[in-house]
């Protein structure tokens, strides 16, 4: 069983990492320790189970695979941060994958790195996204954000939520009453939200939304 020990928060920055293969994750704490300031306070290598440890002992970041054997690593974000929205999560990945960045994006995710990201670039995206700053794509091979990424962290949240409940198949009138707003307020919502997001049509955000939602 892989432990995890319970730290305070406050005491410096505190990082949980989930990812399947051994030897990276050795990496990542060897990278991590001989950080100031930074300690891993515990690690998991399965989706099974990892949002309930990452809860159990509330670290700082989670640092998340995009792909594990038994699931999502993009899942595993989108329940610790239902959950709680404090944790911040960065997600690691061997390809730079544009869907997989938008989908960690919607699904609540600070940052996307590639895992052959330099020790140095890790340990500033942590200290950034502590700091409540933007993560630098560092590790990418180039410098910002995949176009529909950006666009889509162009969207406020109470734009976010919209867009979920229009993947869900929902009328303007039921996400009004749903959220507590005017139908005619929703439709201005959903016309910025396609605006943004560079869709013509409802249906193809709805489609949009629905699939990042499944990854």
């Amino acid at each position: 069983m892989i432990s995890s020990t319970q730290f305070p928060r406050g005491a410096g920055i505190t990082v949980f990492l989930v990812d399947d293969h051994e030897l990276l994750r050795r990496g990542l704490r060897d990278v991590l320790g001989d950080a100031t300031g930074v300690r891993v306070v515990g690690e998991h290598a399965r989706a099974q189970g990892a949002a309930a440890r990452i809860l159990a002992v509330r670290p700082d970041v989670a640092l998340l695979d995009v792909r594990l054997p038994d699931g999502s690593g993009v899942q595993v974000c989108r329940e610790v941060r239902a959950s709680d929205p404090s944790i911040r999560v960065l997600m690691l990945t061997t390809f730079d994958d544009e869907h997989a960045e938008v989908a960690a994006s919607m699904a609540g995710a600070s940052g996307f790195l590639l895992k052959q990201i330099a020790s140095r670039e890790l340990i500033a995206a942590l200290r950034a996204v502590v700091a409540g700053r933007p993560v630098p794509h560092a590790g990418r091979a180039g410098p910002s954000a995949s176009p529909m990424a950006a666009r889509l962290l162009s969207l406020t949240a109470q734009e976010q939520r919209v867009l979920a409940l229009v993947a869900d198949g929902l009328t303007n009138r039921q996400i009004g009453e749903q959220i507590g707003l005017r139908e005619s307020t929703v439709k201005n919502y959903v016309t910025t939200i396609m605006g943004k997001l560079g869709f013509e049509r409802r249906t193809q955000a709805a489609v949009f939304a629905a699939g990042l939602r499944d990854s």
